[in-house]
Formats: C-alpha cells, sequence, structure tokens
C-alpha cells in the first residue's frame, strides 16, 4: 500500500478505516520516528454518584508512569498514587486492575457505544487515538474498606510522536439527558482538535456523534462551544494535580473530578453528570 501524506490527516472513524502506511495500535510502533519519541497511554475513567476514578498506564520513549486515584464522593476523600512503574496499574482485554500497598482495584470494563477512532498530524508527525464508553463493575479495596463499583465512564488509548511542546485542555464524562438518554463524552482542545473529523464526542445510548470545536476558560469552570449558544458548566470536587520539570522532561497538569450542568450542540440537555476537566501542558 502507498503510504498516506500527513496531509491527507485527519482521518476519524470507527477504527474500519485507518490510513495506509502508518504505524498504529495494536501493532508496534517505532520507539522514535519523524525524531520524535513515542507517546502512548491507556487511561480508565469511571464517573458514578457515589465514587468516581482513574488509572493509567503511561509510557514515554519507553520510561513507564503509572497513577490512579479514587474519589468517595459522600466523604470528599480523594485516594491517589503516582510510580514510575508499569506493574502498578494494567487496563487490557477488558479489565482494570491496580496492585499497589495502599489499593486493590479490580473492575470490568464492558464496551457501552460505539469507537472513535482518530489520526491527526501533530507538528512534524502523528498521534493516534481511540475513545470508548464502557460500564464498570468491580471492587476497590482501599483505606480500610470495600467499596463496590458500578457506573458509567470512558477508557482512553493514546499514541503517537507528538511535538516536543505539546499542551490540551480535556473534558471526559457520562451522564443522562432530560429524556433520560444514557450519555457519554469527549471534548478537547489542543490535539485531535480539527473542525471535522476530530476526537469530541458527544455518544447517546451509544451512538457517537461529532461536536464542533470547543473552547475551555482558564479556571476550567466548564465548555463553551462557539460555534452554537450550548455550553457546559462545571463544579469541582477533588482535584488531582502534579508539576514537575526534569529539564528534559516536563509536565503540568490539572485534573478535577466533578459535575457538570448544560446543554450540548443539538440540544440535548444535561439531567445528570460526572466526569473530569483536565488542562495538561508537557514538553517531551
Amino acid at each position: 500500500m502507498a503510504c498516506v501524506s500527513l496531509n491527507e490527516l485527519p482521518i476519524r472513524s470507527d477504527g474500519s478505516v485507518r490510513p495506509s502506511g502508518l504505524a498504529l495500535p495494536p501493532a508496534a510502533m517505532p520507539l522514535v520516528h519523524d525524531r520524535r519519541p513515542l507517546k502512548r497511554w491507556i487511561y480508565a475513567g469511571v464517573y458514578g454518584d457515589e465514587l468516581m476514578l482513574c488509572a493509567a498506564t503511561v509510557r514515554v520513549g519507553g520510561i513507564p508512569h503509572s497513577f490512579w486515584a479514587v474519589l468517595d464522593r459522600s466523604s470528599g476523600e480523594l485516594l491517589e498514587q503516582t510510580a514510575f512503574s508499569p506493574r502498578m496499574v494494567a487496563i487490557a482485554n477488558g479489565r482494570l486492575s491496580v496492585k499497589s500497598r495502599r489499593a486493590k482495584i479490580d473492575i470490568a470494563l464492558r464496551p457501552n457505544g460505539e469507537p472513535v477512532e482518530v489520526v491527526s498530524r501533530h507538528g512534524a508527525s502523528y498521534i493516534w487515538t481511540r475513545k470508548l464508553p464502557i460500564t464498570a463493575s468491580g471492587t476497590i479495596h482501599a483505606a480500610g474498606r470495600v467499596q463496590r463499583v458500578e457506573a458509567s465512564g470512558l477508557v482512553d488509548a493514546t499514541a503517537g510522536y507528538h511535538a516536543r511542546d505539546t499542551a490540551w485542555n480535556w473534558s471526559a464524562g457520562v451522564g443522562a439527558a432530560a429524556d433520560g438518554s444514557a450519555l457519554a463524552w469527549n471534548i478537547v482542545s489542543g490535539v485531535h482538535d480539527a473542525p471535522t473529523a476530530s476526537e469530541r464526542t458527544l455518544w447517546v445510548d451509544g451512538a457517537a456523534r461529532e461536536l464542533p470545536p470547543a473552547e475551555f476558560p482558564a479556571d476550567l469552570a466548564g465548555v463553551d462551544f462557539p460555534d452554537s449558544d450550548c455550553s457546559l458548566a462545571f463544579s469541582a470536587e477533588a482535584e488531582r494535580a502534579n508539576s514537575e520539570d526534569l529539564k528534559i522532561f516536563a509536565s503540568e497538569y490539572s485534573q478535577p473530578f466533578g459535575t457538570f450542568a448544560g446543554t450540548f450542540p443539538g440540544g440535548v440537555e444535561l439531567a445528570s453528570g460526572f466526569g473530569v476537566m483536565e488542562r495538561h501542558s508537557a514538553r517531551w
């Protein structure tokens, strides 16, 4: 097959349409391409009215990193842990597993909507992502107690050769529409954010529809859709945040958990919404 030109990107599909000539998951990807190191992660977020949690495994140029966080919404207690290790968190084969001294988490992740896959140009190279709504069922052993999880969420798998300096804003969440439809969403600016063929998606009862461009205020108090009169308001409850500068590598992020209200483009009104906002800048 002929190699795809970067000028032909972005391409958005359910994964059945892919550019030829580019290494994409699940195939192996070179650790370096176009003079850029491979960045790769898989993140699972579960957002419920009693508990919210997230966990991820990350590799930047082969260096492993993992984290998890659990928010008990009734008490406001946020438990979290980060490690430069690939062993603490595993997300594979429809299962999320965390094994550490602070927590044991075992949750089944079942697809609950159409997958959305996007390949975009970024800097001098390309990046890939796949977003999938899920339902989660399992247990959390932490802080001396066992808690049952039954909620919805999102799995974000990402890989590619991002530019040296990369920054993005992001929101992911789940909820219910005023008419009772089940909702999930993924909204971004900074990566995979072309006017069309972006990763911005609203799932209504599992069916994916692309959202128009979005803007995020500096305080992460919501999401605006400038091409419409629609917006989301966000009320933060607890926040994961970190800043580190190792010269060659630097990262600064904030990711609050909370609730959402408002209306999506197309007139889909939220009756309830739970999820996260994120601001992340990286030099990698």
